[in-house]
């Protein structure tokens, strides 16, 4: 049955505008970015059977674009139209957080560094150059590594700082596991990054891990 005929409390659209969209499941997320379903199956029907196939959301946003482009119902067009949905989101998260005290928003800090850095099939170690009121100057990745770590260099991290001109900084990376609790190799470098910064009176406040959930914070654990 078309989503026109349905009842229409049931309908995506008039469920979000009555309810809200965090009332909609994924698939009817989904359905409202197809706007059309393919013959035999409702936007909807198509949406569930894509993230079946992309086993979830995260594996169908993460999916490059020769993968995207296989999915039924799908194209460069939709690609496309993905792709800047999430550049948006990434831009408003990091203007929520840019001109403000990062430790008055640890929330939407949280939420752009996961934004940023969950579902990737590799690890990323990034950094948050802050100035010395704890605004966000600039947000970047500095090393990029395999599936089960990434290479971190202090003596590049310092050139950056120096570069940026930060006062302190917030490091985070992520778990392609999906587990963000931290390893002893994580602790470390944590330690060692600090003690290098240290000595020019830059400050680590945090070492944030995404992975499933809400991810982990070293300085909420007591760890830094």
């Amino acid at each position: 049955m078309p989503i026109k005929d349905w009842p229409e409390g049931e309908r995506p659209r008039e469920k979000l505008l009555a309810r809200g969209a965090d009332a909609l499941s994924d698939a009817e997320l989904l359905a409202l970015f197809l706007r059309t379903g393919v013959r035999g199956k409702s936007a909807v029907d198509l949406a569930r059977e894509l993230l079946s196939e992309f086993d979830g959301l995260v594996g169908l946003l993460a999916a490059d674009h020769g993968r995207f482009c296989r999915g039924r119902g799908l194209g460069t067009a939709k690609y496309a139209e993905l792709q800047a949905v999430l550049e948006l989101s990434r831009r408003y998260l990091f203007n929520r957080v840019r001109n403000q005290d990062v430790l008055t928003s640890p929330e939407a800090t949280r939420d752009f560094l996961k934004l940023r850095l969950y579902g990737l099939p590799h690890e990323i170690f990034a950094c948050l150059f802050l100035d010395n009121r704890h605004r966000v100057i600039c947000y970047e990745e500095l090393f990029r590594g395999t599936i089960d770590g990434a290479s971190v260099h202090p003596r590049e991290v310092l050139r950056r700082v120096m570069q940026t001109n930060a006062a302190a900084v917030i490091f985070a990376h992520n778990h392609p596991s999906g587990v963000a609790e931290p390893s002893q190799a994580d602790l470390r470098i944590t330690q060692r990054l600090k003690e290098t910064l240290s000595l020019i009176d830059v400050r680590v406040l945090d070492h944030v891990i995404i992975g499933d959930g809400q991810g982990t914070s070293l300085a909420e654990r007591g760890l830094i």
